[in-house]
This record gives structure tokens, C-alpha cells and sequence, in this order.
């Protein structure tokens, strides 16, 4: 179960990787400002939960900064080792569902605390706003199903090749 959970968190790793990287590349192309709405949901969290953010001014914002980029890696490593959990249950889906599903979980994971905070209203969007939130996320979950499934299928595939191995020997030691 925990090697699994690893495994998981590991692709949920890889997949932020690629969030970021996508994610990076369209503001390159877009010329878009960096999102402030993580620092602004770190900052909501805190209110709500009371807890101080230390500092004042650029200090505490650089500290906001900083807390939403971690709470972002946090979200994808967590979500991936949820990934992971899925096969200790039992349950496999194919790739390319695995990677819609942990797609929509990282974009839950992100804009729902966004809107119950008030934050950003995702009703209100536009098409470019969706597209620069959704294929990232879409990113982030094909390469997630796809980092844990070719590491799963080679780790499974050299157990079921050891396991036939030792079966066979044990058939010619036994003649």
C-alpha cells in the first residue's frame, strides 16, 4: 500500500511538473501575468483557519507567493498519491480516464477553495480563461496516469517474469 501511495505522489510530482510547464509556456506565448489568485487563497485560508502569515508588506507578500506555489505541489503530489491509493483498492482505470479524473481532481483541487473563498468566480470566465486553467490541468492528469501506470505495469510486468521464472525452475528441480 505505501509503495503505492509513493508511486502515486511520485506521478503527482511529474504531473505539477508538467502543469507548471505548461502553464509557463502560455504565459511565455500570452504574455499573461503571473496568477495572484494562489497567494489570494493561501490568504483566505489563513483568515479563515487564524492563523497569522508573518510579516508586513513586500515581505508577507513574497511569504504568500511562496505559500501558494508550495500549496500547488502540495495539491499534485497529493492528489497523485490518491492516484495511487486507487490501485490498492483495486481499481485501475484505463490511462486515459486515470488522467481525466486526476485532471478533474487537480482543477477542484485549485478552484473550488478559489471560489468559496471569493477569490476568482470561474462562472464568470471566458473561453481563454478556461483554456489556460483546463489544459494544464489536462497536462498535469495525462502525464500523472501515465508516469503510474508505465511504473506499476514494468514493476508488475518483473514480478509476473520472476514469478514464471521460479515456477519454472521449480517444475525442472522437481523432475
Amino acid at each position: 500500500m505505501f509503495r503505492r501511495l509513493l508511486l502515486g505522489a511520485a506521478a503527482g510530482a511529474a504531473g505539477t511538473t508538467a502543469l507548471n510547464a505548461v502553464t509557463y509556456a502560455d504565459m511565455v506565448w500570452s504574455a499573461r501575468p503571473a496568477s495572484s489568485t494562489p497567494q489570494q487563497v493561501v490568504e483566505g485560508l489563513a483568515k479563515s483557519a487564524d492563523v497569522n502569515v508573518p510579516g508586513e508588506g513586500e515581505d508577507r507578500d513574497n511569504r504568500l507567493s511562496a505559500l501558494g506555489a508550495m500549496s500547488g505541489i502540495v495539491t499534485g503530489v497529493g492528489i497523485g498519491a490518491a492516484y495511487g491509493l486507487l490501485d490498492v483498492v483495486g481499481l485501475r482505470p484505463p490511462t486515459w480516464l486515470g488522467g481525466l479524473l486526476a485532471s478533474a481532481a487537480a482543477m477542484a483541487g485549485s478552484n473550488v477553495p478559489m471560489a468559496v473563498l471569493g477569490v476568482s468566480d470561474p462562472t464568470t470566465w471566458a473561453a481563454k480563461d478556461w483554456a489556460s486553467d483546463v489544459v494544464p490541468h489536462l497536462a498535469y492528469g495525462a502525464v500523472v496516469a501515465t508516469v503510474f501506470e508505465t511504473v506499476v505495469r514494468d514493476r508488475d510486468s518483473r514480478q509476473a517474469a520472476r514469478q514464471l521464472a521460479s515456477d519454472v525452475e521449480s517444475a525442472l528441480t522437481r523432475r
